[in-house]
């Protein structure tokens, strides 16, 4: 078996045994990307001396007997809206073609200390902001099944990645299903935690209220062993939980008897395609003969959750992306002559591209006076429903089971001029950010050779039992084992 088809929990294992060097793992995944990537094209950078200097620092320090971390010497790639010092982070924008931080995010100096070897930099949506990761300035991200399709978005290249065996791990962001939506459409595991479980510091600002780091693997237990990287408390994060962390591979134990899993019917309707919810149904027989008790719960205010997230994080969007202005940092555009305003609307139109312009319009629109108390107060109220709706489901299951997205991968472009319709592929997973709960997608099935995802969805910082139950789905079949023929 090749090095790039191992988990990162085997490599670890390997690496940790000397069965094999940092240098070997990191060259065989290097090598690996050399070879798909003009296919996939799910970086935006790769850093393959950075890389190799790090393995070649881990293998001394191996040498000389030290420990060197639950990571030590497995490849991570890395989301291009986490800050890297010394790298380029450019959200795939013209914006920020250029910037390089001052500084690494929480999560790369937690990942860094771990052992994790860094090999580039991956594919997105401008500034998070889409759903099939072809809103980025330096080209689309292709679909490791089917070439033809998108990977999803906005985390389409951290997810590409995985599921071509770029690398067996990766870091995305999620705001309204930026991570599971791809990993659904890409037959990856991809987890949003708790809103706040890890810290956002150095993350790059779409929707603060939304956004969320996670994991992104082949496998549950590599999803766990990275959320067990990147999960506490940060005292740079005002909204980073100071909840105490369990141990979340010891939470994986196979056994799911006595659980209950609800299944709220809304999640069924609105454009869900047959074929998915007949797969996502027969995962819950799966559940059920696992020994999980199936009940029916009813979450009448999720079909507003659309509605009111394009309300909310467009808004947060006007507020976070005002500072791009050509006088800090980043792009600047000015002809001799201008004044500080035309210097500024230049940079603007020129370093955004349309869908990052169009969603500032909409929320500098819904925040403005005279309209601010009709639109955003008024989501904001309808966003505490949907949290209370989600509460009371939680009094009647332990998790809930829903489509992750209500189609598989759509070709490329098909839905670059329909605007509703693209944002409908966000549906089953938007309300889950809105109420900031722990969500996860893994596979549960293919459509015309196209992977399918089931959404799972846990109470707040119950990461464990969502793992849990997730982890049982996957060891009692077969999907995992499915790869694309890339």
């Amino acid at each position: 078996m090749s090095l790039t088809d191992l988990s990162a929990i085997q490599l670890a294992k390997q690496i940790q045994s000397k069965e094999v060097s940092c240098r070997e793992v990191t060259d065989a995944f290097l090598n690996r990307i050399e070879a798909t990537e003009p296919q996939v094209h799910a970086f935006v950078s790769v850093t393959a001396d950075l890389a190799q200097s790090r393995a070649n620092e881990l293998d001394a320090r191996l040498a000389r007997g030290e420990s060197i971390g639950p990571l030590g010497g497995v490849p991570v790639a890395l989301k291009d809206n986490l800050c890297t010092q010394g790298v380029k982070t450019t959200c795939s924008s013209k914006m920020l073609e250029n910037f390089v931080p001052p500084y690494d995010a929480h999560v790369v100096e937690r990942l860094y200390e771990d052992g994790a070897i860094f090999v580039g930099k991956t594919n997105l949506d401008e500034f998070a902001m889409g759903s099939s990761t072809e809103n980025s300035a330096f080209g689309a991200t292709h679909n490791p099944w089917d070439l033809s399709r998108v990977p999803g978005g906005s985390s389409g290249g951290s997810t590409a990645t995985v599921a071509a065996r770029q690398v067996p791990l990766s870091l995305g962001s999620d705001t309204g299903g930026s991570i599971r939506q791809p990993a659904s459409f890409c037959g990856c595991v991809g987890l949003k935690p708790t809103y706040g479980l890890v810290s956002r510091y150095g993350l790059i600002a779409f929707a603060s209220s939304l956004d969320q780091i996670g994991p992104i693997s082949n496998s549950v237990e590599d999803a766990a062993l990275l959320l067990q990287s990147i999960a506490g408390h940060d005292r740079r994060d005002s909204t980073s939980s100071k909840a105490a962390l369990p141990n979340y591979q010891t939470a994986l134990t196979g056994d799911v008897r006595g659980l209950k899993v609800g299944i709220p019917r809304e999640f069924f309707g609105q454009g869900v395609e047959a074929p998915i919810a007949d797969a996502v149904m027969k995962a819950v027989d799966e559940l059920k003969a696992l020994g999980m008790e199936v009940v029916e719960v009813s979450m009448p205010t999720a079909e507003y959750a659309l509605a009111c997230y394009y309300i909310i994080a467009p808004s947060e969007a006007s507020s976070n992306l005002a500072r791009y202005d050509g006088v800090k940092y980043g792009l600047r555009v000015a002809q001799p002559n201008d004044d500080v305003i035309q210097m500024v609307a230049r940079t603007r139109a020129a370093g955004f591209g349309h869908e990052v312009q169009h969603r500032i319009m909409i929320g500098t629109h819904a925040l403005s006076s005279g309209f601010y108390d009709a639109y955003y107060l008024k989501a904001q109220q309808v966003r505490t429903l949907i949290r209370r709706d989600f509460d009371s489901a939680f009094e009647k299951c332990d998790v809930l089971a829903t489509p992750t997205a209500p189609s598989v991968a759509f070709p490329l472009g098909e839905k670059s001029d329909d605007p509703m319709a693209m944002k409908l592929a966000d549906v089953c997973t938007i309300p889950v950010n809105m109420a900031g709960l722990p969500g996860m997608s893994l596979p549960c099935g293919f459509q015309n050779g196209l992977p399918i995802g089931l959404q799972l969805i846990g109470r707040l910082l119950d990461e464990t039992t969502l793992l849990r139950v997730a982890d049982a789905y996957e060891k009692a079949t077969e999907w995992k084992s499915q790869r694309p023929a890339l």
